[in-house]
């Protein structure tokens, strides 16, 4: 396949306005202008681009939700904010072609109707903040922001916002809230953004990758987007993939490839080591073993596997990987980055965390994996957003697929004693310190 994302990664200064212009950027602009608000809403609808930040809603659905006559202004609000353990797409993508998300943020907000929109880049990645901001800059220039934006008549500003780095602030509301100022915590719905948003006033709240694909559709149409993918998961996406693979990285490709076909394309595990579990969509996303690894990589199929494809974040595990260390460290994350709103997750994830330490160290008691999972049945479901269901799906994945491991806690052995630390660790002592070369050729 032809990449579309990052089809201009590799150009010398892809970031810079002439060299994005070159590749046909904001062509897709210039189509989205001569045609009707409505019109381009419903062509995002038509080619069923689903969010790519991890829930998968229909794109131009919700756009259309967007009420008609209320007398607050729209806004579009781009979710840059990516801290899901595993996930690293949206910063490459910004850093690479952040002209290919600002063309997207103008189409989108003229299919809303926002005279406002605002990139909300998480806090910590400064360069990419820098490289947005400088693209913006280049937009205003050359009048694709700004007043009467090609001679159309439309206006629109743009605002980089630098997010405070906080894991919550990803979850839409909680980003609303630290956008206008406040400590990020997530808000009770309805009524939901799309009503009363940032300043109580309509929102329309999108991934960065989401908002990116717009131009290409607007650029090539429906049929053409509709051609890659399967049938209800359509087009193309990028999928990354890190652990102990032998090249880590981003990889795009059509909606529905198989972990296999990804490794394939990625020299495979790590040389002498098999795959034992991996991630479909980041830590939060129950894991899956390696009899899936043929299974397509969309909505349904993760479903249907009672997991979820979330940011479509593959961390890969060998047969040296501890499935019992690896929960406890996604947990303890999110045990640190809860708001501490609910006490649900306030509370159970601290347990939870409690729970896991004493298995791993081989402390656990009988009877400790079913009150951990009596534990995570009280966390899911009962909070404001969706971050203790993360730390909940991963214990119920780990549990359900490796419960030996976790049992093992319970019977004296700790986890280092079965499967011992260093042989899963990429970098050696001797790499770290010595300055040799790892299995990957990557000096210390």
């Amino acid at each position: 396949m032809t990449p579309i994302l990052s089809a201009n990664w590799a150009d010398e200064r892809s970031w810079k306005l002439s060299n994005y212009e070159r590749r046909g950027g904001y062509d897709g602009l210039r189509k989205a202008l001569a045609m009707d608000p409505d019109a381009v809403t419903a062509l995002v609808k038509d080619a069923n681009l689903r969010g790519r930040g991890g829930a998968g809603f229909p794109t131009g659905m919700k756009w259309s939700f967007v009420p008609k006559g209320n007398p607050n202004p729209t806004y579009l609000v781009v979710n840059g904010d990516e801290s899901e353990p595993g996930t690293c797409k949206d910063m490459p993508l910004m850093m690479a072609s952040p002209h290919t998300l600002v063309e997207g943020v103008i189409i989108a907000s003229y299919a809303i109707k926002a005279k406002m929109a605002f990139i909300y880049v998480r806090g910590e990645v400064l360069h990419v903040i820098r490289r947005v901001q400088q693209a913006v800059r280049e937009a205003y220039s050359a009048g694709y922001i700004g007043t009467n934006i090609l001679g159309s008549g439309y206006d629109l500003d743009v605002v980089v916002h630098a997010g405070a780095g906080a894991y919550i602030c990803g979850e839409e509301t909680a980003l609303l809230d630290s956008l206008e100022g406040r400590r990020g915590q997530p808000r009770l719905r309805p009524p939901f953004p799309a009503v009363a948003g940032l300043y109580a006033s309509p929102t329309v709240i999108n991934n960065v990758e989401s908002i990116s694909s717009v131009p290409a559709i607007l650029r090539n149409g429906r049929d053409w987007f509709k051609a890659m993918g399967t049938e209800k998961s359509d087009g193309f996406t990028m999928y990354s993939l890190s652990g102990h693979v032998a090249n880590p990285g981003q990889f795009e490709a059509p909606m529905g490839i198989t972990l296999r076909e990804l490794l394939d394309l990625s020299g495979g595990m790590r040389e002498g080591h098999q795959l034992k579990f991996f991630t479909p969509g980041g830590s939060s996303t129950p894991i899956l073993t390696a009899d899936d690894i043929d299974l397509p990589l969309d909505y349904e199929s993760m479903a249907g596997a009672r997991t979820m494809l979330g940011t479509k974040a593959l961390q890969c595990f060998d047969e040296t990987t501890s499935v019992v260390r690896a929960t406890l460290r996604w947990v303890e994350f999110y045990k640190h980055e809860s708001c501490g709103k609910c006490t649900p997750c306030r509370e159970g994830t601290w347990w939870l965390v409690q729970m896991l330490r004493k298995i791993e160290a081989g402390k656990g008691e009988e009877g400790d994996v079913d009150k951990l999972l009596d534990v995570a049945d009280n966390i899911g479901g009962r909070s404001f957003c969706a971050l203790a269901d993360g730390a909940v799906g991963c214990v119920r994945g780990a549990v359900g697929h490796f419960r030996e491991e976790f049992e093992a806690g319970c019977h004296g052995t700790p986890a280092w004693e079965l499967l011992p630390y260093e042989r899963s660790a990429i970098y050696t002592a001797e790499d770290l310190h010595g300055g040799a070369v790892n299995e990957f050729g990557v000096k210390a």
